[in-house]
């Protein structure tokens, strides 16, 4: 009985450890994580960033010039 207890008692104080670790970070680097969420925020997931865009064989840009 004794072992199983201190196992409870080992697994609540690294759980507690975690939980006081994460608390620090998150309050360590606040100004940083909230600028990076909030960038996060204002991101266009339907717009992939590696994408490289043509216009020069575009037909818009063709056609704006007046070349066919």
């Amino acid at each position: 009985m004794t072992n199983k207890s201190s196992e409870t008692k080992q697994a609540f104080f690294v759980f507690g450890a975690l939980a006081m670790g994460w608390l620090a970070i998150e309050m360590a680097f606040k100004p940083l994580l909230g600028k990076a969420r909030s960038a996060m925020d204002k991101s266009d997931p339907a717009r992939d960033p590696d994408e490289l865009l043509d216009h020069t064989s575009s037909d818009d840009d063709r056609n704006a010039t007046g070349t066919a």
